[in-house]
């Protein structure tokens, strides 16, 4: 399955991801800083937080697809309504 063929879609999704990333170089660099434990898990939360965002977001593209056009969805990407439901609820 792809993630999707609309293109702003796909800026944000990567504009969150690499936001996400950046956040986890901020986690690497606490640790190896010996910076608190407040510190430590509060850029783990945005990261974590930036992660499920840009999954929700993948997923709400593929609804989209799947909604407008469920045959081709299901022909183009092999992706079910009842797969993206619990591809859904892994994020839940």
């Amino acid at each position: 399955m792809t993630t999707t063929t609309d293109p702003d879609a796909q800026r944000r999704i990567l504009h969150r991801l690499r936001r996400a990333r950046g956040q986890l170089e901020a986690v690497i660099a606490a640790v190896e800083q010996e910076k608190p434990c407040r510190d430590v898990v509060t850029q783990l939360s945005a990261v974590s937080s930036a992660l499920d965002r840009a999954g929700f977001a993948i997923i709400s593209t593929a609804m989209k697809d799947c909604l407008a056009d469920p045959e081709a969805a299901e022909a183009e990407d092999g992706v079910t309504t009842a797969e993206l439901e619990k591809l859904f609820m892994m994020l839940a």
